[in-house]
C-alpha cells in the first residue's frame, strides 16, 4: 500500500511529524499544510496550497487526493473542531475533538476535570475579575504566584510571579491591557509548586495509554533560565529524572486515570496527550495539559520512536492501539537546540538568509524548520522560532556537543539560541549520589505502608491466648490463657504452588489467602489440633501495594474462619528474583490439642473400619501444575465461561475457589472420642494421603460411586485424558478430607459431622493389606467421573456429564500483522465454536501478531526461514511445532512464504488460505491492482483449501466486495478486508465443524441439508 497523508500545521513539529511519517513504508507521500521551507520540495514531503480554517474544503481537498488520514500539529485548529468537522466528512483524524480539547483549550475546564478525578494538580481559583483574582492572590493560604490564561496564548499565557505584587501585575496586563487577547477573559490563579518540571507524552485511542520517554523543555528565552518565557528554547529526551518506576506512576494517576475520566465524560480523548508535570516532593503533579506534540518536546521524542509512526498512528484510530504499541530506542538521547529571530519573543524581523544545512547534515544532525520561508530559491527567516537543530546520540554529553557544531555551522543574521540545553540533566547524572536501598529495587516506605494497612486486619483476629499487635520482632502465645492444661503443640508450613500462577493471571488476589491458611491449618488438624495462630511469608520481586494487601487481607480472613490469630509475617522484596507481577506465599500454623486428643490412634484401627469422606470446595491447592497444563491444551481461557455443568462463573474463578477450611466445624468432632484418624487429602491426592494416618498393615477400598465428584474433575480428566491412577494420585476428586471411624460409631460421626454444615458420605472401609499391595483402592471412579457433579440417590446416579464436542485445533501461520488473525482469535473465542487456536507460528520476530495472540493467551513460536538452507528445511521446523501442538487445521493468515510440495501435501485438506479476490481471477500478490485496471465492478475475497499451485486450492467460501468509482488500492484493500474479517473466520468453522471437506478426489465436499 502507498498511502498519503496530510500533517497539518506550519512549524518544527510539523516538519518532524512529516519526517518520520516519510519514513514508513506504508506512505507515498506526506502534504503539509501550510508547511514551511523545510516540508516544500523533499523526496516524499511537500507542501499542500489549502486552508486549514475552511474545514469544508480541506475535507473535499482531502478526499481529492485520496488522503489516507489527517495529523493535526498545533492547538488552535484541534480547538477550532477540525478533527470532528474532518471525522464527520468521512476523512480519518489523528487528534482530539474540539471538546476532548478543552483539556488545552480551557485552564478552567482542565483544573475542574483533574479535581473531578483526583489527578493530583495545583491548589488553584479561577476567576472573570481582576479586582476578585488579586484579592484572592494577596489572601491565599499558599503561594498563589501563578497566573494563567484560561484560554489558548500559543504557549506563552503562563506567567510565573516572584511576589504578590507582580502576580497581581500579571492579572492587570492579561485581564485589562487584553495581553493575550480573548484568551485572559477568565484567568487562573494557581500554587507555586517547586520541582523539577517535565513533559510526559503519551498515545491514546480512548482505552489504552502508550506513554512516550519523558522530555525536558526549556521555556526561557536565555541560558541559566533567565530571560522571558517562550514557545520552548530546546529541549531532550529521555528526561534522567524520570525513572522508569516513575514513568509508570505518572502513566497510572495521571496519563491514564485522565483518559478514564474523558471516556466517563462521554469525550473519547483519541490522539497524542501532553501532561506538563512538576516534580515536587509530594510526587508528581500537573502544571497543564496539551493535547498534541509539544514543539519543540516534538523533535526529540520521535527521532526516538523506533515503530513506523504510520503504523501506530492507524492502531489509534482503530481503537486497537493495544495491539500496536509503540517501540522506542534504547540507549539513544535526543537533544534539540532552537535558533529564533533576534527581538523574540517581541518583534523580529523576517526575510533573514539562512546558510549551512548541507554542513549539518553531514554532521549527522537533523535540522527541523519552522519559521522559514523560501524567496528566490534560498531559505530565509519568516517567524521568531525558525528552526531547531536535533542530534541523536548515545549519551546526552556527546549530544550536546554535537549540536553546538551544528550551532555553529547553520547560521543567519541575528539568531538566538542557547548552549545550555541539557545541562540540567548532566548536572543531574553527575552529581555524586550514593545508591539507596529504593534504587536498588526495594521499596522500605512501601514495606512500612503495608504494615500500616493490614494491623487493624491482623488485630481483628486476636483470641484467647494471643493479642495481636503487629511491629515486634517475634509474636507471643499463652497457652494457659487459651484453656490448655497439658498440651502438645503441633506445627505445619504450606504453600500456593502454581495456582499462584491462575491468580495472577486472572488479576483476582482476594481468594489465595485462604488457600494459604487452610493448607496449613487442615495438616494440623490430622493431629487432632486446634490451630492457634499462623505466620505468612509473601515475597515479590517488585512489592505492588495494592495487590499485597489483597492477598494480607484473605489470609486475615481465613485466620478468622480458622478461628487461629494472624500473629506475624515476613514480606520480602527480592528485585530481580520474580517477573513483573509475580509473587510467592508461604504460610506456618501452630496448633495444640491436649495430650489425649492426639490424632491418629492408631492402636485403635482395625480392618471393617468406616471411612468417611468430606466435601471439597474443589481442586483446593494441589495438582495446578497439571491444570494448567490441560488449560493450555483445550479450547478454554480462563477468561471463558467453565465448561458445562460447573456454574455461570469463569473458568477462572472456578480454578481458584478456595480451599476449604475444616478446624471450626471438624474440631468438635475430632475431640468427641468417636473419631480414630484424620487425612487431610493435599498433594498425593487420595493414594498417598490416606495410608499416611493407618497402620502400616491397612489400607482401604473405596467406592468412587458413593460420593459426589463436581464436574470440573470430569472435565479435567476428559480434557487431559487422564488415567484413574493420575487422576487420585494428584487430585481429591472431591473428598478433601477423610475420617476413619468404628463401624458402630458411623451413624453418628455423620450426623454430627452434617450438623457442623459439611456434606460427608460413607465412601468405603478399612481392610487389611499384604505387603507390596496398594494401599488405596478405588472402584468405579471412571465411570463416576461420567456423573454431573449429582449425588447419588439409593445407588442410582441423576444426570450424566455434559460432554462437549471435541475442537479442532488451530495453528496460524502469520509474517507480520497477522492480517486476519485477531478476527480468527475472535471467533474461535466465542462459545459454541468448532474451533481453538493452539499456537500461532510467525518467521519473523517481534511482529503485531505475535502480540495480538500473547495478549489472547495463545503460544507463539518464531521460526525465522533465514536460518534454513531450504525451504524444505524450514517447512519441516514448522510441522514439528504443528505436531507438538498436535494441531488439526492451519490458516496462512498474512504468511509471505511459498510453502514446499511435501509440506503442502501433507497438510492437503486441512490448511486454508484466504486471498483478496473472487478466485479464479486475479491470482497473485497484486490482486487489487488488477482489478483496478481490469475495470472491473465487482471484486471480493475467497477463503480455499491451500494447494501446491498458487490461488488454486477448491474454494470454500467467496464474498463479494463493489469496485467503487474512484477507488485506490488503499480504499478497495480496506473494504475487501472487511470481507475477510467475516468469512475466514466462518470458513474455519465450516471445516472445524466437519461441515466441509475435501474429499479423496480432491473436490469440495459437505453436509446436506435436510
Amino acid at each position: 500500500m502507498a498511502a498519503r497523508v496530510l500533517v497539518v500545521g506550519s512549524g518544527g513539529r510539523e516538519h518532524t511529524l512529516a519526517w518520520k511519517l516519510a519514513q514508513s513504508k506504508h506512505v507515498k507521500q506526506v502534504l503539509v499544510a501550510p508547511g514551511n521551507a523545510g516540508t516544500a520540495c523533499s523526496e516524499k514531503i511537500s507542501n499542500a496550497a489549502i486552508s486549514i480554517s475552511d474545514h469544508s474544503a480541506l475535507a473535499q481537498f482531502c478526499k481529492d487526493e485520496k488522503i489516507e488520514f489527517v495529523v493535526v500539529g498545533p492547538e488552535a485548529p484541534l480547538a477550532a473542531g477540525i478533527v470532528g468537522s474532518l471525522t464527520s466528512a468521512g476523512v480519518r483524524c489523528f487528534g482530539p475533538t474540539a471538546e476532548a480539547a478543552q483539556l488545552e483549550s480551557s485552564k478552567r475546564f482542565a483544573k475542574e476535570f483533574m479535581d473531578r478525578y483526583g489527578i493530583p494538580t495545583a491548589q488553584w481559583r479561577a476567576f472573570t475579575q481582576p479586582e476578585e483574582a488579586c484579592s484572592f492572590i494577596v489572601s491565599a493560604d499558599f503561594p498563589a504566584l501563578v497566573v494563567k490564561a484560561s484560554g489558548l496564548a500559543a504557549g506563552k499565557g503562563v506567567i510565573v510571579a516572584k511576589s504578590k505584587e507582580e502576580a497581581c501585575k500579571a492579572v492587570q496586563e492579561i485581564m485589562q491591557d487584553k495581553a493575550f487577547g480573548a484568551a485572559g477573559e477568565t484567568v487562573v490563579i494557581e500554587e507555586l509548586l517547586e520541582g523539577e518540571e517535565v513533559s510526559c507524552l503519551c498515545f491514546t485511542d480512548g482505552r489504552t495509554v502508550a506513554p512516550m520517554p519523558a522530555a525536558q523543555d526549556h521555556k526561557r528565552l536565555l541560558e541559566g533560565d533567565r530571560g522571558p518565557n517562550t514557545g520552548g528554547m530546546g529541549a531532550y529526551c529521555p528526561a534522567p529524572q524520570v525513572s522508569k518506576d516513575l514513568l509508570l506512576k505518572i502513566k497510572t494517576i495521571i496519563l491514564q486515570r485522565t483518559v478514564d475520566g474523558m471516556q466517563q465524560e462521554g469525550t473519547p480523548y483519541t490522539g497524542v496527550l501532553y501532561a506538563g508535570i512538576m516534580l515536587t516532593k509530594d510526587g508528581p503533579k500537573v502544571l497543564e495539559f496539551n493535547c498534541r506534540f509539544g514543539d519543540p518536546e516534538c523533535q526529540v521524542i520521535l527521532p526516538l520512536l523506533k515503530s513506523d509512526l504510520y503504523e501506530v498512528i492507524q492502531s489509534t484510530l482503530d481503537g486497537l492501539l493495544c495491539t500496536s504499541l509503540p517501540v522506542w530506542l534504547e540507549n539513544r538521547t535526543a537533544i534539540t537546540v532552537v535558533m529564533a529571530s533576534q527581538g523574540y519573543p517581541g518583534d523580529y524581523a523576517k526575510g533573514m538568509e539562512i546558510t549551512g544545512f548541507p554542513e549539518a547534515q553531514a554532521l549527522g544532525l537533523e535540522v527541523f524548520q519552522a519559521g522559514t520561508a523560501l524567496k528566490d530559491g534560498k531559505v530565509v527567516t519568516n517567524g521568531g522560532r525558525v528552526l531547531t537543530i536535533t542530534a541523536i546520540r548515545e549519551n546526552l554529553i556527546s549530544a550536546l556537543e554535537d549540536v553546538k557544531k551544528g550551532l555553529a555551522t547553520v547560521k543567519f543574521e541575528g539568531a538566538v539560541y542557547r548552549t545550555d540545553i541539557g545541562c540540567r540533566a548532566i548536572a543531574f547524572l553527575q552529581q555524586p549520589r550514593g545508591l539507596t536501598y529504593k534504587e536498588s529495587g526495594v521499596d522500605i516506605a512501601a514495606g512500612n505502608m503495608l504494615v500500616k494497612k493490614i494491623k487493624p486486619l491482623a488485630k481483628a483476629t486476636s483470641r484467647p491466648g494471643c493479642d495481636v499487635d503487629l511491629g515486634g520482632f517475634a509474636g507471643l502465645f499463652d497457652l494457659k490463657a487459651a484453656g490448655f492444661k497439658d498440651p502438645l503443640l503441633a506445627c505445619g508450613t504450606d504453600g500456593v504452588g502454581t495456582k499462584l500462577k491462575i491468580a495472577q493471571q486472572c488479576n483476582k488476589h482476594d481468594t489465595i489467602g485462604q488457600d494459604l491458611v487452610a493448607m496449613c491449618v487442615n495438616d494440623i488438624l490430622a493431629q487432632g489440633a486446634e490451630p492457634l495462630f499462623f505466620l505468612d511469608y509473601f515475597s515479590c520481586g517488585r512489592l505492588d501495594l495494592n495487590t499485597a494487601e489483597t492477598v494480607v487481607a484473605g489470609v486475615a480472613k481465613a485466620c478468622g474462619k480458622a478461628g487461629c490469630a494472624l500473629l506475624g509475617g515476613e514480606t520480602a522484596e527480592m528485585p530481580d528474583m520474580y517477573p513483573p507481577g509475580e509473587y510467592d506465599l508461604a504460610g506456618f500454623a501452630v496448633g495444640a490439642m491436649e495430650r489425649d486428643q492426639k490424632l491418629p490412634h492408631l492402636e485403635r484401627i482395625t480392618e471393617g473400619d468406616a471411612v468417611i469422606g468430606i466435601a471439597s470446595s474443589g481442586l483446593h491447592s494441589n495438582g495446578f501444575s497439571l491444570v494448567r497444563k490441560i488449560v493450555a491444551k483445550s479450547s478454554l481461557q480462563y477468561s471463558f465461561p467453565a465448561p458445562d455443568g460447573c456454574g455461570d462463573q469463569t473458568l477462572g474463578d472456578l480454578l481458584l475457589t478456595p480451599t476449604r477450611i475444616y478446624s471450626r466445624s471438624l474440631l468438635p468432632v475430632l475431640h468427641s472420642g468417636r473419631v480414630k484418624a484424620f487425612a487431610h487429602i493435599t498433594g498425593g491426592g487420595l493414594l498417598e494421603n490416606i495410608p499416611r494416618v493407618l497402620p502400616q498393615k491397612l489400607g482401604v477400598d473405596l467406592d468412587a460411586q458413593t460420593w459426589r465428584i463436581p464436574t470440573i474433575f470430569s472435565w479435567l480428566q476428559q480434557e487431559g485424558h487422564l488415567s484413574e491412577e493420575e487422576m487420585s494420585r494428584t487430585f481429591n476428586c472431591g473428598v478433601g478430607a477423610v475420617l476413619v471411624v468404628a463401624q458402630d460409631m458411623t451413624e453418628q460421626v455423620l450426623r454430627d459431622v452434617q450438623q457442623q454444615q459439611e456434606e460427608a458420605w460413607v465412601i468405603g472401609r478399612v481392610v487389611a493389606c499384604p505387603e507390596g499391595s496398594p494401599r488405596v483402592r478405588i472402584r468405579h471412579l471412571t465411570e463416576a467421573m461420567q456423573i454431573n457433579g449429582s449425588v447419588l440417590e439409593n445407588g442410582t446416579a441423576r444426570g450424566h456429564f455434559s460432554v462437549q464436542p471435541r475442537k479442532a485445533r488451530v495453528a496460524v501461520l502469520i509474517s507480520g500483522t497477522g492480517s486476519n488473525l485477531q478476527a480468527l482469535i475472535d471467533s474461535t473465542q466465542k462459545r459454541g465454536s468448532a474451533a481453538h487456536i493452539v499456537v500461532v507460528i510467525s518467521n519473523k520476530a517481534a511482529v503485531a501478531g505475535l502480540d495480538k495472540a500473547a495478549r489472547a493467551g495463545i503460544p507463539t513460536r518464531v521460526i525465522n526461514h533465514k536460518t534454513y538452507k531450504s525451504r524444505v528445511d524450514f517447512d519441516t521446523a514448522i510441522d514439528q511445532v504443528l505436531e507438538e501442538f498436535s494441531t488439526d487445521i492451519v490458516c496462512l493468515a498474512g504468511f509471505m512464504r511459498i510453502l514446499s510440495g511435501p509440506f503442502v501435501r501433507k497438510w492437503n485438506g486441512k490448511m486454508l488460505n484466504i486471498h483478496p479476490s473472487l478466485l479464479p481471477s486475479f491470482k497473485g500478490s497484486n490482486a487489487h491492482e488488477q482489478a483496478l485496471g481490469a475495470g472491473v465492478t465487482i471484486t471480493g475475497c475467497t477463503v480455499h483449501f491451500v494447494a501446491e499451485d498458487v490461488d488454486a486450492g477448491p474454494i470454500i467460501l467467496q464474498e463479494a466486495v463493489p469496485v467503487k468509482r474512484g477507488d485506490t488500492v488503499a480504499t478497495l484493500s480496506e473494504r475487501v478486508k472487511v470481507a475477510e474479517h467475516k468469512i475466514f473466520p466462518a470458513a474455519l468453522q465450516l471445516v472445524a465443524s466437519g461441515t466441509v471437506w475435501l474429499g479423496e478426489d480432491g473436490k469440495l465436499c459437505c453436509v446436506q441439508e435436510e
